[in-house]
């Protein structure tokens, strides 16, 4: 069991972009189709000017869009500093290593967030055509990417040590007002090493991204509780026990961790359970994670083990995977408990998957 980073926003209902997810009221099943809701303010972002670059060499203005975020780390030293001096220091330095270094006509990405949670531009006009949402500069980030992706380095190192909540928190909001200005999806959130052999943006950072990807979706949505406590139980972690009949699979490529637990459809007995420790008695939200395939089932069935008796949903394994999907709101009361098994028991046909849920503090 392990907690997730606290986030500036959480969704509180993850229904949202679901079609066919059931949300738990007095064991009912609910069909929920909603779309992204919010409107997302633009945060404070230092252009050029503000931190003192270089003029640029020769850029190459696109008239094309972004479709895609390709997040970086600065591969620096994850320093103590996190002043707004020390963030347009940094931006200064990135400046001149690519410049100067590289032979770049600016800095390559198109913005950085420090460890202080400071957005500044990077590239010279990325804060321009971000604004208008129309048209983008070449980027130098990432080959294969440069063309139609936002650019976005992260000041630190994250080959085992992850962000500070002021930088992650920080960039998930930025990443949404991307999403809505250029009408990126935020499943198109990738790494670096997506793109090119490279370590970055730190394996511990990487594997943090289906996590940021949810994150920004829930902002878009207009969820969330700012600084609110959460918890995620994956397969892998102590909190996850499985019954007879269950066995684990790496297949699904939208899974979240390494690997997931699958059963065939039964009617024996046969659950797998995630358990937690709940710091309060109170409402909290419960979201469900899976991969997802056709020959997955449409019926999957959950149940959460709430203050005031069990609550029955289903949930379509066949869709929506690789992405936090709502369970429904609950009471909860505090301590360690049992709070969502997955059962075998089902008329649908196809493999149950009992992945990895999300607790968070409404």
């Amino acid at each position: 069991m392990s907690p997730s980073p606290r986030i500036s926003r959480r969704a509180a209902l993850r229904g949202a972009v679901v079609v066919g997810v059931g949300a738990a009221v007095g064991g009912a099943t609910i069909l929920t189709t909603s779309s992204a809701s919010a409107d997302v303010p633009s945060p404070d972002i230092a252009g050029c000017a503000d931190w003192g670059a270089r003029a640029p060499g020769g850029l190459t203005q696109l008239p094309n869009g972004a479709n895609k975020i390709v997040i970086h780390h600065t591969a620096s030293a994850n320093q103590a500093d996190t002043s707004k001096e020390a963030a347009f220091q940094l931006a200064r330095d990135i400046q001149g290593w690519h410049m100067d270094g590289n032979g770049w006509a600016d800095s390559g990405q198109h913005f950085t967030v420090s460890r202080g949670g400071y957005v500044m531009e990077g590239r010279h006009t990325s804060l321009d055509h971000l604004s208008s949402g129309s048209g983008m500069v070449q980027g130098a980030h990432a080959p294969g990417a440069n063309t139609d992706g936002i650019g976005i380095e992260n000041e630190g190192t994250y080959t085992s040590e992850t962000p500070p909540a002021a930088l992650y928190d920080s960039l998930v909001t930025f990443c949404a007002y991307i999403c809505q200005q250029y009408g990126i999806p935020s499943s198109e959130i990738y790494g670096h090493r997506d793109f090119v052999a490279t370590a970055c943006p730190g394996e511990a950072f990487y594997a943090m991204l289906p996590q940021l990807r949810a994150d920004v979706q829930a902002v878009l949505d207009g969820g969330g509780n700012p600084g609110a406590w959460s918890v995620t139980i994956d397969n892998g972690d102590a909190g996850f026990t499985m019954g007879a009949g269950w066995a684990l699979s790496s297949y699904a490529a939208d899974k979240h961790g390494d690997n997931y637990a699958f059963a065939s459809p039964a009617a024996e007995d046969g659950t797998a359970v995630f358990s937690a420790e709940i710091p309060e008695e109170g409402v909290y939200s419960i979201e469900t994670w899976h991969g997802a395939l056709p020959g997955y089932n449409p019926s999957a069935p959950f149940t959460v083990h709430a203050g005031d008796g069990d609550h029955a949903v289903t949930v379509d394994q066949t869709s929506n995977g690789g992405q936090w999907v709502g369970l429904g709101q609950f009471t909860l009361p505090a301590g360690q408990r049992d709070l969502v098994s997955v059962s075998r028991r089902t008329d649908g046909a196809g493999y149950v998957l009992a992945d990895a849920i999300r607790v968070t503090k409404v």
